[in-house]
């Protein structure tokens, strides 16, 4: 049996964005965080504003760093299927204890995509290439459940995380036990 895949996005389930600004969720670090490309859009947004000399603002990121472990205990390979593309390996996975991960790399300019499927959808059907898979995402909804199912031939998971409290203990436990059953039935 092949091994199922964990698709991974950094903002929402790994990085609560979503919490109140000013508010830590419990059990999280701060990190600020210059990627090259947060950079790049700080200095157009400076630049747009007319204040093109002032410096980039760090990107606040919070992460857990229990989720690592957890994540590396599950019975799956790991992707990063987040916008931060690359960066994630750079930036995220050494935070939180992670290898070097493939990444979904995400076309550019990003597909058009109708009745409300979230444009990644398509996307991480076509990388999946039939493979079976587990999604956790903070944008995943009914319409992108129906797409995979009308598109994909493995089993998948779209697992929805709260982007306000981010990934948690019942979370794990859904992905463990899904994983389970896909092992027991193939």
């Amino acid at each position: 049996m092949v091994r199922p895949v964990l698709l991974l996005d950094v903002d929402g389930p790994l990085n609560p964005d979503a919490a109140k600004p000013y508010r830590r969720p419990e059990g999280y670090d701060t990190h600020r965080l210059m990627t090259p490309r947060w950079e790049a859009a700080e200095r157009r947004r400076l630049a747009w504003w007319g204040t093109p000399h002032k410096a980039p603002k760090p990107l606040r990121v919070w992460l857990n760093p229990g989720h690592g472990p957890a994540l590396a205990a599950l019975p799956y390979d790991l992707v990063w299927a987040t916008t931060w593309e690359e960066e994630a390996n750079a930036f995220i996975g050494p935070v939180l204890g992670l290898p070097e991960l493939p990444y979904i790399a995400w076309s550019d300019p990003r597909s058009e995509t109708a009745d409300g499927v979230f444009w990644k959808t398509p996307e991480i059907v076509d990388w999946a290439q039939g493979r079976p898979f587990a999604w956790v995402d903070d944008h995943i909804t009914a319409a992108d459940r129906a797409w995979v199912r009308a598109h994909h031939d493995g089993p998948a998971l779209l697992h929805h995380v709260d982007p306000k409290v981010g990934l948690t203990a019942d979370d794990f436990a859904r992905l463990a036990d899904w994983a389970r059953r896909l092992d027991s039935t193939h």
